[in-house]
């Protein structure tokens, strides 16, 4: 059996008087002054908040198929330390991951090492070639229960494919992601922003206009089908307002923004350094600061990581070649911090919302992002809000080291995650089920 957890002098949500939080198995099972529990590992919750175990909708483990940049182990184990209880593993693989085959097997191994609960994403299309749909309906039955589906790293363009998808989706009661990206406006692309900085640079960059066209498109395509269409990493003042407007319409859209998106522009381009090469492009000054604003109003519903782990090789070159992604699990928490709670554009129920809460209720997972309540699912995170800590590749949990934030000092840590009344993380190290960090 599960020892219990006992968090002392913690506050919720940041907010009233510090309490006790004693955590069974996998369920709140006290809130109090005082409590005792014999043979309870102890938390000391002294300065720190409690918070729902982080949700996120988008993440890429790269297994099957390039575990030497990242696997199931390590990017859970990221997670873990990232605060995080549930991740979504993008469908990007090696196979595709296009059939129940795989789905169930992303599955299984995410449960056989115990540190978050990885849901597969299943494919859109077969191959991600979008030509042809794939399995929903197997997946969604099979062991993974797939819940999202997206061709995240390639767009569904075509409009006729993304129509069937969304009928195809509204029947199963599932959600399908776009990755907002009109080929045919992004052709000899470097993804870099079509801006000031990348004609200086030399850079051929992809507009604006190819994320907010797949936006407003698909808008329209989900209002048709009666289907909901969740937008994958928004990066543009457009998509923010466009998103807002599909709404005053009645269209179910949902849309995430990543933690790179909110803190970093295309100013960071100047030094050709590959690891800022993600795509979409880091944006302009005036779109990180709508991408916070809609946030903070709730236009943007969540932050997803977009946790994207490549080879040194695969990003240390020419910036042309170098292949789009950063990580972004471990560093997440953080950057909200920097970018929203500090400037006072949410306080820490509003951190909840966006990294827990609302990810969880746009995928409708009933066990996380719940209330802080006795009764509760014992999906727990716990930050100290003072700590700053100095980001280092080598010493995050994921195989590959291509962070944005090398060096850099951020705000905010998480120092215990708690999984179903389990401890998964604690002071930077990991409990998995199968062994040791």
């Amino acid at each position: 059996m599960t020892p219990q957890v006992l968090i002392r002098n913690v506050r919720l949500y940041g907010e009233g008087d510090p309490v006790d939080v004693l955590l069974g198995d996998e369920q709140i099972l006290a809130i109090g002054a005082d409590l005792e529990a014999e043979g309870a590992d102890i938390l000391d919750g002294t300065g720190r908040i409690l918070l729902p175990g982080f949700v996120d909708l988008h993440t890429h483990l790269r297994e099957p198929g390039r575990e030497d940049t990242e696997t199931i182990d390590t990017g859970s184990a990221a997670a873990a330390l990232g605060g995080y209880t549930a991740v979504f593993a993008m469908a990007n693989t090696d196979p595709v991951a296009d059939s129940a085959v795989v789905t169930d097997h992303v599955w299984r191994r995410g449960q056989e090492v115990g540190l978050v609960d990885v849901h597969p994403v299943g494919a859109v299309t077969v191959g991600l070639e979008g030509r042809q749909l794939a399995e929903m309906g197997t997946m969604a039955a099979g062991v993974g229960q797939v819940k999202l589906f997206s061709d995240d790293g390639k767009c569904v363009y075509d409009p006729l494919m993304m129509r069937r998808a969304l009928e195809y989706s509204a029947s199963l009661g599932v959600l399908v992601a776009q990755h907002a990206e009109e080929p045919r406006l992004t052709v000899g692309a470097v993804v870099a922003h079509e801006g000031p900085t990348a004609a200086r640079l030399g850079l051929a960059g992809w507009p604006r206009a190819a994320e907010e066209s797949i936006v407003a498109r698909d808008a329209l395509l989900a209002r048709d089908a009666g289907a909901r269409v969740h937008i994958c990493h928004a990066s543009t003042a457009g998509t923010v307002a466009l998103v807002e407007w599909a709404r005053t319409q009645g269209i179910s859209i949902s849309a995430e923004v990543t933690p790179h998106h909110l803190l970093l522009d295309d100013s960071r381009l100047e030094t050709y350094d590959g690891i800022n090469r993600v795509n979409p492009p880091l944006r302009e000054r005036s779109d990180v600061e709508a991408l916070r604003r809609g946030l903070a109003d709730g236009v943007i519903d969540c932050v997803a990581t977009d946790h994207a782990p490549h080879a040194d090789q695969d990003k240390c070159c020419e910036f042309s070649q170098a292949r789009p992604g950063m990580l972004g699990l471990e560093t997440a928490l953080s950057i909200v911090v920097e970018t929203m709670v500090r400037p006072g554009l949410l306080d820490w129920r509003g951190v909840a919302k966006v990294m827990s809460e609302r990810p969880a209720q746009i995928v409708g997972l009933d066990d996380q992002g719940r209330p802080l309540e006795v009764g509760e699912p014992a999906n727990v995170v716990l930050v100290d809000p003072d700590t700053e800590w100095t980001v280092r590749g080598p010493d995050l949990a994921s195989i590959a080291h291509n962070t944005p934030y090398e060096e850099m000092t951020l705000p905010g840590k998480v120092t215990a995650t708690v999984l179903r009344g389990r401890i998964t993380a604690r002071d930077g190290a990991v409990y998995p089920l199968t062994g040791g960090k």
